[in-house]
């Protein structure tokens, strides 16, 4: 009995070995190829697999853990292998199952490639720039830019999931591999977006969903397809933030307007489903007419005003009243406030429309004119100085004026403003109002009398009397007549035609001198005079009615001059 068992273990050992040795004829055997093997024995750290060579082959047994094969495998297995050498040093064979897949994953991978078929394949770690994707034991690289089609902000839920990618890269000389999932999610939604196109065209009015708001519009989901609403194709209306009329996840109907063939965008609008209210505009409303409206919105510059739901007008800031210029528009109307307004411009091209608040009101002016016109003293308080002059208010009125500097005194000196500050209380003459340019100028001066209208009736060489007011090093400050505002300076070089009697010093204040007007200008309000000049005058007349030969003429001429020079003299004292 014992004896037959062994023969028929023996019978079939060496049946195994003949249909083992058949299979290995057939084979080509080249290092750096894949060949089959045969599991002969599993150990505890090396699978031998039978090859058809002269040796076995060992291969370490964490090649079969990593890819979870050590649970089905068992002797007698067909696995395919790697071989490396066909004799080491030592004699044995080198095999690999780890390259062996490695090296399978690579031709499929190059197949996948070239015909750019979609793999599958896990997203097990995370490196500098992207994440490591591990296909049929071909490790990958998967960019981050190249992982969706929107910015992830978690990938948790991505890791160690089976996922669908596309081969992009592939460079066999440096073992690299480049996949992204993005394209394969663009090729899905591409076949989802020709869909959706196909069942939609311009014109049509269909139900969408706010995914994301922005400045400048929001994108909306269309069952699936992104379409953009501009800011613009909100509403007729003035819209500054989308955000003030959408939120996210609303429900809205929009308009298709326009569907981009070559690029696939899709754009909506809402203002598109209601008439252009600025369609036959003129129709409805004209220039010069007023009309009710009611204030949406108040700005730096002025107000914006609905007339009718989707068309609103701008009232700039000049147009909101008739003496408040730089007040600012809130001060004047409130949001939500109910006004009548005129239209003082209407532009279909530039979808415009001007209005004025301050034209549907009483104009103050015509009653301010009426009230007070030019040439009235009124009383004002000073609002603000500035270099050039005074801005005032005029009291019991809400009207401003200016005094400019050269108004305040006859003596038009920038030192006047010096004496003032604000509110005080200050009488002036109404110069000139301007409803134009909506101006009012007045003047301190003019209250009183014109200091210089004395001169305005004399002439050059003309002989008048001056009172010395002031002695100074280079001439003396004199008045001349009644007025004692008018101030004149004669310079040193005009107090006498003699050099040695040229000094200041003889002069006191009080005294009377006698001089000539030398440089009268009645444009510019000047006046120059001179002692000097006064005194040649009377010499010339003198030469000229005794002569000034002979003894007796010139005894004449002396006493003549004595006589003057006494009188100057005598003046003096006095």
């Amino acid at each position: 009995m014992g004896l037959d068992t062994d023969t028929s273990k023996n019978s079939k050992t060496k049946e195994f070995e003949t249909l083992l040795n058949e299979d290995f004829k057939k084979r080509d055997f080249k290092e750096g190829k894949i060949i089959k093997a045969v599991v002969s024995e599993i150990g505890k750290k090396h699978i031998f697999v039978e090859t058809g060579l002269k040796s076995e082959g060992a291969i370490p047994i964490e090649e079969f853990k990593i890819s979870k094969e050590l649970e089905n495998l068992k002797v007698g297995s067909k696995i395919d292998v790697y071989l490396e050498k066909i004799e080491s040093y030592k004699g044995d064979i080198v095999v690999s199952r780890e390259k062996a897949k490695r090296m399978g994953s690579w031709e499929k991978m190059t197949k996948a490639f070239e015909s750019q078929k979609e793999v599958e394949g896990i997203i097990t770690n995370k490196v500098k720039g992207g994440f490591i994707v591990n296909v049929e034991s071909c490790l990958c690289f998967l960019p981050g830019s190249q992982v969706d089609t929107k910015p992830i902000k978690n990938m948790d839920t991505l890791m160690n999931v089976p996922q669908k990618f596309l081969c992009v890269k592939l460079d066999k000389a440096r073992g690299n591999i480049v996949v992204s999932r993005k394209a394969v999610l663009s090729k899905t939604r591409d076949k989802e977006l020709a869909n959706i196109l196909s069942k939609i065209k311009e014109g049509d009015i269909v139900n969408a969903q706010v995914k994301s708001i922005l400045d400048w519009g929001a994108f909306l989901d269309l069952n699936g397809a992104d379409a953009l609403l501009h800011v613009t194709d909100l509403s007729y209306s003035r819209v500054d933030k989308p955000s003030s009329l959408l939120s996210v996840g609303q429900s809205i109907k929009c308009c298709i307007i326009k569907i981009d063939q070559e690029t696939k965008r899709i754009s909506c609008g809402i203002k598109q489903m209601h008439p252009d209210p600025y369609e036959n505009l003129e129709k409805k409303y004209q220039v010069g007419k007023i009309y009710d409206g009611t204030v949406t919105k108040i700005v730096d510059y002025g107000a914006f005003v609905k007339l009718q739901e989707g068309l609103e007008g701008l009232v700039h800031q000049s147009s909101l009243s008739w003496t408040k210029k730089n007040i600012h528009p809130s001060k004047i109307l409130s949001s939500s406030q109910k006004i009548k307004v005129k239209v003082i411009e209407l532009d279909t091209e530039k979808r415009r429309i001007s209005l004025s608040y301050k034209d549907t009101l009483e104009n103050p002016w015509t009653s301010f004119i009426k009230k007070y016109p030019n040439g009235t003293t009124v009383n004002t308080k000073v609002k603000n100085i500035t270099d050039f002059g005074l801005f005032v208010s005029i009291e019991d009125t809400e009207f401003d004026g200016m005094i400019h500097y050269k108004d305040i005194s006859w003596q038009e000196s920038e030192e006047s403003l010096k004496k003032f500050k604000k509110s005080d209380s200050v009488k002036a003459k109404l110069l000139e109002i301007d409803t134009e340019k909506e101006k009012i100028r007045l003047g301190i001066k003019q209250l009183e009398k014109d200091p210089f209208e004395f001169f305005l009736k004399k002439e050059n060489k003309d002989i008048v009397t001056a009172t010395v007011k002031e002695v100074l090093k280079n001439g003396i400050k004199v008045s001349v007549g009644s007025d004692k505002n008018l101030m004149i300076t004669i310079k040193k070089n005009q107090l006498a035609k003699e050099i040695e009697d040229c000094r200041p010093e003889i002069f006191t204040r009080g005294n009377k001198v006698d001089c000539m007007i030398v440089d009268l200008d009645k444009d510019k309000r000047k006046v120059g005079l001179s002692i000097k000049e006064l005194e040649k005058h009377n010499e010339k007349i003198a030469i000229e009615k005794y002569g000034k030969d002979g003894s007796s003429s010139g005894a004449v001429l002396g006493d003549i001059l004595g006589k003057v020079f006494k009188s100057k003299k005598k003046k003096e004292k006095k």
